[in-house]
């Protein structure tokens, strides 16, 4: 289905992902991305809920996208909502990544209509495909009234969770994502009926979207913590020209002496280093010493709050992007990571 620009509608933009992926046999029988938005549109069938205009950004696996696709992707978006008889976006795209891209998405956009994320666990070309009930669902949701002034909205299998400290919880089961700090949004039913709570909490204000050049060399890397770290990868990561470092911590964010003394050696010598956690829920809380927590924030360290390392690599490349120093990113984690 497509529309002229001059009624209300529905824009699609098509980033590939298991939504759009089929077996190609000359690849050992491996999936790929291979339908586009016109595609997957047909695939959701009839009596959706307006109008919708089909545009192909990537055709990608998101385990392939970096954070210059990411924020092509939100571009796409902007440019989507400069005509003002779209009343929603929806964005097909990878499960793997769709944490990171809707979360930079949301950090940027500050329209009132909606913008929600969708993707597929099974195959275009699988027995059972999941993945046009998913986009019939979320082009339902973009064009309710219920789903303005919420920002980046991300539906699946029916359930509809807030972009911020949203995670794939599941590799291959439907019901593929979750949000344990920032709660559940709503539902979409099988009809297209829409049943949204209450939001939960304030949306901060949105961040500067970078132009396409701004900051390439802002390079971000993550470095985990575990038993037995050194500082090797860290180090190494700076050699290579990170300008920041998410450190995924263990417990309620804490490492060891040694990365400790590499974060103190880091940060002074000008990367901004932010400590997040591996740990399923709850904030990051500097308590302990002996390289934990409160050692990484005596080193200069800025903690997550409640984001997790894949959204605190995203919020860190935005924000260098935009030159902030580190100061400008620990008062944007409080703000942005901070308790509902």
């Amino acid at each position: 289905m497509t529309t002229s620009l001059s009624e209300e509608h529905v824009v699609l933009l098509a980033t590939g992902g298991t939504i759009s992926s089929r077996t190609r046999e000359d690849l050992g029988g491996a999936a790929v991305a291979s339908d586009g938005a016109r595609e997957l549109l047909r695939a959701a069938g009839q009596g959706l809920a307006l109008p919708v205009r089909v545009v192909d950004v990537l055709r990608l696996g998101s385990y392939a996208l970096d954070v210059e696709d990411m924020l092509l992707v939100c571009r796409r978006i902007r440019e989507v909502l400069a005509d003002p008889a779209v009343v929603g976006v929806v964005v097909t795209h990878g499960t793997d990544t769709m944490e990171e891209t809707a979360f930079l998405a949301d950090l940027v956009h500050g329209d009132p209509r909606p913008v929600v994320f969708t993707g597929a666990q099974r195959a275009a070309d699988s027995h059972d495909p999941d993945g046009p009930g998913n986009l019939a669902r979320a082009i339902a949701l973009a064009a309710s009234g219920q789903a303005r002034g919420r920002g980046i909205l991300l539906c699946f299998a029916g359930d509809v969770f807030p972009a911020r400290g949203v995670r794939k919880t599941e590799t291959v089961r439907q019901h593929a994502f979750g949000n344990p700090d920032y709660g559940f949004a709503g539902r979409v039913g099988e009809d297209g009926a829409v049943t949204l709570a209450e939001p939960a909490h304030r949306r901060p204000d949105p961040l500067p979207l970078p132009g396409p050049d701004a900051g390439r060399a802002r390079r971000v890397d993550l470095v985990a913590s575990y038993p037995g770290a050194d500082a090797a990868h860290l180090r190494a990561s700076l050699a290579a020209g990170a300008a920041g470092i998410v450190l995924q911590g263990t417990g309620s964010g804490n490492a060891n002496p040694e990365l400790c003394a590499a974060v103190a050696e880091a940060t002074a010598g000008g990367a901004v280093v932010v400590t997040s956690t591996r740990v399923h829920a709850g904030p990051v809380a500097p308590v302990y010493g002996a390289g934990g927590g409160k050692d990484l924030l005596a080193a200069g360290a800025v903690p997550s709050g409640l984001l997790r390392p894949s959204q605190s690599l995203v919020l860190l490349s935005l924000l260098l992007r935009l030159g902030r120093s580190r100061e400008e990113v620990a008062e944007a984690f409080a703000a942005i990571g901070g308790n509902p």
